[in-house]
Protein backbone atom coordinates (compact mmCIF):
# COMPACT_ATOMS: atom_id res chain seq x y z
CA UNK A 1 0.00 0.00 0.00
CA UNK A 2 1.57 3.29 -1.05
CA UNK A 3 -1.05 5.52 0.56
CA UNK A 4 -1.39 7.44 3.80
CA UNK A 5 -5.10 7.59 4.59
CA UNK A 6 -6.59 9.95 7.15
CA UNK A 7 -10.15 10.82 8.15
CA UNK A 8 -10.85 14.55 8.17
CA UNK A 9 -14.33 15.76 9.13
CA UNK A 10 -15.75 12.35 8.33
CA UNK A 11 -14.11 12.14 4.89
CA UNK A 12 -11.17 10.06 3.70
CA UNK A 13 -8.13 12.02 2.52
CA UNK A 14 -5.12 10.40 0.88
CA UNK A 15 -1.53 11.24 0.10
CA UNK A 16 1.52 9.23 -0.93
CA UNK A 17 3.23 7.09 1.65
CA UNK A 18 7.02 7.22 1.27
CA UNK A 19 9.43 5.23 3.41
CA UNK A 20 11.80 7.31 5.48
CA UNK A 21 14.78 5.29 4.19
CA UNK A 22 13.84 5.58 0.50
CA UNK A 23 16.94 6.72 -1.42
CA UNK A 24 14.99 7.65 -4.59
CA UNK A 25 17.63 6.17 -6.87
CA UNK A 26 15.90 7.01 -10.13
CA UNK A 27 17.61 6.30 -13.46
CA UNK A 28 20.54 8.67 -14.00
CA UNK A 29 20.85 10.38 -17.40
CA UNK A 30 23.81 8.24 -18.47
CA UNK A 31 22.00 4.95 -17.78
CA UNK A 32 21.85 2.59 -20.74
CA UNK A 33 18.06 2.43 -21.02
CA UNK A 34 15.76 3.23 -23.95
CA UNK A 35 14.66 6.87 -23.61
CA UNK A 36 11.04 5.72 -23.48
CA UNK A 37 11.71 4.11 -20.10
CA UNK A 38 12.57 7.44 -18.50
CA UNK A 39 9.65 9.19 -20.21
CA UNK A 40 7.32 6.48 -18.94
CA UNK A 41 8.70 6.90 -15.42
CA UNK A 42 7.83 10.61 -15.41
CA UNK A 43 4.41 10.18 -17.02
CA UNK A 44 3.51 7.33 -14.69
CA UNK A 45 4.73 9.01 -11.51
CA UNK A 46 2.95 12.30 -12.20
CA UNK A 47 -0.31 10.54 -13.03
CA UNK A 48 0.08 8.43 -9.88
CA UNK A 49 0.60 11.52 -7.71
CA UNK A 50 -2.37 13.34 -9.24
CA UNK A 51 -4.63 10.32 -8.74
CA UNK A 52 -3.59 9.47 -5.18
CA UNK A 53 -3.33 12.91 -3.54
CA UNK A 54 -6.63 14.39 -2.38
CA UNK A 55 -5.43 18.00 -2.37
CA UNK A 56 -3.88 19.76 -5.37
CA UNK A 57 -1.41 21.64 -3.16
CA UNK A 58 -0.17 18.34 -1.75
CA UNK A 59 0.17 16.85 -5.26
CA UNK A 60 2.04 19.95 -6.46
CA UNK A 61 4.48 19.56 -3.55
CA UNK A 62 5.04 15.86 -4.31
CA UNK A 63 5.68 16.58 -7.99
CA UNK A 64 8.18 19.32 -7.13
CA UNK A 65 9.98 16.89 -4.79
CA UNK A 66 10.06 14.33 -7.61
CA UNK A 67 11.53 16.97 -9.94
CA UNK A 68 14.28 17.84 -7.43
CA UNK A 69 15.10 14.17 -6.85
CA UNK A 70 15.65 13.74 -10.58
CA UNK A 71 17.90 16.82 -10.58
CA UNK A 72 19.87 15.23 -7.74
CA UNK A 73 20.38 12.16 -9.96
CA UNK A 74 22.06 14.33 -12.62
CA UNK A 75 19.21 15.33 -14.92
CA UNK A 76 18.93 18.94 -16.07
CA UNK A 77 16.02 21.37 -15.83
CA UNK A 78 16.16 21.88 -19.60
CA UNK A 79 15.67 18.16 -20.21
CA UNK A 80 13.07 17.63 -17.49
CA UNK A 81 10.89 20.71 -18.11
CA UNK A 82 9.28 19.62 -21.42
CA UNK A 83 8.74 16.07 -20.12
CA UNK A 84 7.03 17.33 -16.97
CA UNK A 85 4.83 19.68 -19.03
CA UNK A 86 3.69 16.84 -21.28
CA UNK A 87 3.18 14.51 -18.32
CA UNK A 88 1.04 17.12 -16.54
CA UNK A 89 -1.07 17.58 -19.69
CA UNK A 90 -1.48 13.81 -19.97
CA UNK A 91 -2.52 13.53 -16.31
CA UNK A 92 -5.04 16.37 -16.67
CA UNK A 93 -6.59 14.76 -19.74
CA UNK A 94 -6.88 11.40 -17.98
CA UNK A 95 -8.35 12.89 -14.79
CA UNK A 96 -11.05 14.64 -16.83
CA UNK A 97 -12.28 11.34 -18.29
CA UNK A 98 -15.41 9.83 -16.80
CA UNK A 99 -15.28 6.33 -15.35
CA UNK A 100 -17.16 5.08 -18.42
CA UNK A 101 -14.60 6.66 -20.77
CA UNK A 102 -11.73 5.12 -18.80
CA UNK A 103 -13.40 1.73 -18.98
CA UNK A 104 -13.93 2.15 -22.74
CA UNK A 105 -10.23 2.97 -23.23
CA UNK A 106 -9.26 -0.06 -21.15
CA UNK A 107 -11.47 -2.33 -23.27
CA UNK A 108 -10.14 -0.80 -26.49
CA UNK A 109 -6.58 -1.36 -25.32
CA UNK A 110 -7.41 -4.98 -24.60
CA UNK A 111 -8.91 -5.41 -28.08
CA UNK A 112 -5.94 -3.70 -29.73
CA UNK A 113 -3.61 -6.18 -28.02
CA UNK A 114 -4.95 -8.89 -30.37
CA UNK A 115 -3.79 -6.92 -33.42
CA UNK A 116 -0.18 -6.36 -32.48
CA UNK A 117 3.08 -8.26 -32.74
CA UNK A 118 6.19 -7.96 -30.60
CA UNK A 119 9.79 -7.57 -31.65
CA UNK A 120 11.95 -8.57 -28.68
CA UNK A 121 15.42 -7.04 -28.66
CA UNK A 122 18.20 -6.82 -26.13
CA UNK A 123 18.77 -3.09 -25.70
CA UNK A 124 22.01 -1.45 -26.76
CA UNK A 125 22.37 2.34 -27.08
CA UNK A 126 24.16 2.03 -30.44
CA UNK A 127 21.40 -0.02 -32.07
CA UNK A 128 18.80 1.62 -34.36
CA UNK A 129 16.24 3.68 -32.47
CA UNK A 130 12.76 2.31 -31.91
CA UNK A 131 11.27 5.05 -34.11
CA UNK A 132 13.52 3.95 -36.99
CA UNK A 133 12.44 0.33 -36.57
CA UNK A 134 8.81 1.47 -36.52
CA UNK A 135 9.32 3.49 -39.72
CA UNK A 136 10.82 0.48 -41.51
CA UNK A 137 7.94 -1.68 -40.22
CA UNK A 138 5.36 0.75 -41.62
CA UNK A 139 7.08 1.21 -44.99
CA UNK A 140 8.18 -2.37 -45.66
CA UNK A 141 5.65 -4.59 -43.86
CA UNK A 142 2.52 -2.79 -42.68
CA UNK A 143 1.81 -0.72 -45.80
CA UNK A 144 4.42 -1.37 -48.49
CA UNK A 145 3.99 0.80 -51.56
CA UNK A 146 2.00 -0.94 -54.29
CA UNK A 147 1.28 -3.99 -52.11
CA UNK A 148 -1.66 -5.20 -50.04
CA UNK A 149 -1.50 -3.74 -46.52
CA UNK A 150 -0.70 -6.34 -43.87
CA UNK A 151 -4.04 -6.05 -42.00
CA UNK A 152 -5.94 -6.81 -45.23
CA UNK A 153 -3.91 -9.88 -46.17
CA UNK A 154 -5.55 -13.28 -45.66
CA UNK A 155 -4.10 -16.36 -44.04
CA UNK A 156 -4.49 -19.94 -45.33
CA UNK A 157 -8.00 -20.22 -43.89
CA UNK A 158 -9.15 -17.02 -45.63
CA UNK A 159 -9.25 -14.91 -42.48
CA UNK A 160 -7.77 -11.43 -42.45
CA UNK A 161 -4.45 -11.11 -40.67
CA UNK A 162 -5.59 -7.95 -38.88
CA UNK A 163 -2.17 -7.12 -37.43
CA UNK A 164 -1.66 -3.36 -37.50
CA UNK A 165 0.84 -2.57 -34.76
CA UNK A 166 4.43 -3.44 -33.90
CA UNK A 167 5.64 -3.22 -30.30
CA UNK A 168 9.41 -3.01 -29.90
CA UNK A 169 9.98 -4.75 -26.55
CA UNK A 170 13.43 -4.26 -25.08
CA UNK A 171 15.16 -6.42 -22.52
CA UNK A 172 18.38 -5.50 -20.83
CA UNK A 173 21.57 -7.55 -20.94
CA UNK A 174 22.53 -9.37 -17.77
CA UNK A 175 24.58 -7.33 -15.33
CA UNK A 176 26.76 -7.99 -12.28
CA UNK A 177 23.74 -8.21 -10.01
CA UNK A 178 22.34 -11.03 -12.16
CA UNK A 179 25.62 -12.91 -11.87
CA UNK A 180 26.26 -12.44 -8.18
CA UNK A 181 22.82 -12.10 -6.60
CA UNK A 182 21.03 -15.41 -7.09
CA UNK A 183 17.34 -15.31 -6.18
CA UNK A 184 16.81 -19.07 -6.23
CA UNK A 185 18.40 -20.27 -2.99
CA UNK A 186 18.39 -23.91 -4.22
CA UNK A 187 20.34 -23.09 -7.37
CA UNK A 188 22.94 -20.65 -6.12
CA UNK A 189 25.53 -21.57 -8.74
CA UNK A 190 29.07 -20.23 -8.42
CA UNK A 191 30.20 -17.98 -5.62
CA UNK A 192 31.59 -14.50 -6.31
CA UNK A 193 35.16 -15.72 -5.72
CA UNK A 194 34.66 -18.54 -8.22
CA UNK A 195 33.46 -16.03 -10.85
CA UNK A 196 36.44 -13.76 -10.19
CA UNK A 197 38.87 -16.65 -10.39
CA UNK A 198 37.34 -17.67 -13.72
CA UNK A 199 37.90 -14.15 -15.16
CA UNK A 200 41.44 -13.65 -13.83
Amino acid sequence: MDLTITIVDGRLETTLFEKAMNLYLYLPPHSSHPCGVFTGLIFGQILRIRRLCTHKRDADKKILEFFHRLLARGHTQDALGPLFDKAEANARAYMQLSQEERERLRRQKSLDAHNQVFLHLQYHPNDPRSRDIQRIWREQILQPEGETPLPEMENVTGDRVGINKLVVAYSRPSNLKNRFSVRDINGRGKSVSEHLAQWS
